[in-house]
């Protein structure tokens, strides 16, 4: 079924209205593409939402928050909760403005164009900085199958590849997109189930290692390896940021973002433990494949590390199928508001063409530049890179909620609930504020340069739409 023409955001005041460019469908310039093109149902938003938070993070992020101890396991359980209040945020938000976009809509609705290009600007840093994390960690589960690691050019070659496919599928239309994330989400399943069941029985305590095994305190230990963590919960919006796709959005993209949420906080919490409790310590902080290596030391010998190495592969390739998507979906509605170049408009079978593309070349760029920099410790840098941006997004929707409920707006809100969304907004907001402390210094500096590199960018779009008389 093809998607209903999606409304063009309203300017704020004092600004006279864009007039939106020939759209398709979708809201989008273009041909459609119908056939291929068709609105997410509440089962595939909630696997877009599964997905993309159960990507490659949790299949690496054991061993890269081991060097601070068991004590990531106390920031894993503050993350979920934050997590949780961004969600009903996210959920609440989208039941007012369910349009494509998500913190992007938000802000600008509240805060005007420049916030909302911030928004935007961030947000499609973290999607694209995103993908080439994840495919650098898809490489470390493709080397237990094929031994690229040896070859720089190799590992290169490997990495580029897990990023192009995925883009391939998503120029096909949002129909495959669908199809490739609820399969994924479904094989995801099997390695998450059999380590966060199987690990129980095979649990030794004695594998844990110090509670705290750096020399930070206990806050900057906690701080840190949240931080860190935070990457395995990014996709937590992905349900708002494609509202415009999804049927019944007012009502689905709230249940699909909560639902998908508790889910993946769930499975996190078995896994996190398990591979703790199945990995000695020293063996865990080195390892490129901790879910690998706990089947292989649950069971011997090599088959089951293997096995597992498969399915996180497929589940990486379903993350970034998924995230491809989302990288195109804000600079698109975006585009449509004037704020980002109108190629971006450009949609092809329910897909933001120009989005993907642009989307996919940066993150091989990025990926090329950080292999042949030196790669060591190169998943962390690019994790806690979009650990900064993401917040940026995150801290904006926040503030959008709490300013909606501080303005008087009646429309925008339910009175007798006003205390709970309060407090969970006020909770969301701390919650981002946290994790930009918690990010470090490196990648607070590399952050910023990506994010004040988009003013030079605002300026020159608002210059153009003033020239053309729209501003």
């Amino acid at each position: 079924m093809s998607t209903a023409p999606t409304a063009p955001t309203a300017p704020p005041a004092g600004t006279a209205p864009t007039a939106p460019a020939a759209t398709g469908p979708h809201g989008g310039t273009g041909a459609s593409g119908g056939h291929h093109a068709r609105r997410f149902g509440l089962p595939i938003a909630t696997a877009l939402v599964m997905g993309n938070i159960i990507g490659g993070g949790i299949f690496l992020l054991p061993a890269s928050v081991a060097p601070f101890g068991t004590i990531s396991l106390v920031a894993f359980g503050i993350l979920t909760a934050g997590a949780l209040a961004l969600a009903l945020v996210f959920g609440k938000l989208a039941r007012r403005h369910p349009k494509t976009g998500g913190p992007y809509v938000y802000a600008r609705e509240a805060f005007g164009d420049f916030a909302g290009f911030l928004a935007a600007w961030s947000y499609w840093i973290t999607a694209w900085v995103s993908n080439a994390a994840l495919a650098v960690a898809a490489v470390g589960y493709l080397d237990v199958l094929v031994p690229v690691h040896q070859s720089t050019a190799a590992t290169i070659a490997a990495a580029l590849l897990l990023q192009w496919l995925p883009a391939l599928a998503n120029l096909a239309g949002t129909r495959y997109v669908g199809a490739v994330q609820l399969v994924a989400t479904v094989l995801k399943f099997v390695p998450l189930l059999l380590v966060a069941v199987g690990g129980f029985f095979f649990f030794d305590s004695a594998n844990l290692g110090p509670f705290r095994a750096g020399d930070d305190s206990a806050l900057g230990a906690v701080s840190a390896s949240a931080a860190i963590l935070l990457f395995s919960y990014l996709g937590v919006e992905s349900a708002a940021v494609s509202a415009g796709e999804v049927r019944d959005p007012r009502r689905n993209v709230g249940r699909a973002t909560v639902l998908g949420t508790l889910a993946a906080a769930g499975l996190y919490l078995l896994t996190m433990v398990s591979v703790f409790g199945t990995v000695p310590h020293d063996t865990l902080v080195d390892s490129s494949a901790p879910f690998a290596d706990s089947v292989n030391l649950m069971f011997g010998g090599s088959w089951g590390g293997t096995a597992v190495a498969c399915m996180a592969l497929v589940s990486m390739v379903g993350a970034l199928n998924g995230w491809t998507l989302l990288s195109a979906q804000t600079p698109y509605a975006a585009a449509r508001d004037g704020l980002f170049p109108q190629v971006f408009t450009v949609k092809r079978r329910g897909v933001p063409t120009a989005g993907v593309l642009v989307t996919v070349v940066l993150a091989s760029l990025l990926t090329v530049y950080n292999y042949t920099a030196g790669p060591s410790g190169v998943f962390e840098i690019l994790v806690l890179v979009t650990t900064f941006t993401a917040t940026v997004p995150y801290l904006l929707s926040a503030a959008a909620q709490i300013y909606f409920l501080l303005s008087g707006q009646a429309d925008r809100v339910q009175r007798s609930r006003l205390v709970r969304d309060t407090v969970l907004a006020l909770a969301a907001f701390g919650f981002s504020l946290w994790l930009v402390a918690g990010s470090g210094y490196a990648a607070v500096y590399q952050g910023v340069l990506f994010l004040f590199a988009g003013v030079l960018v605002y300026a020159w779009m608002a210059a153009r739409r003033r020239a053309a008389g729209t501003a």
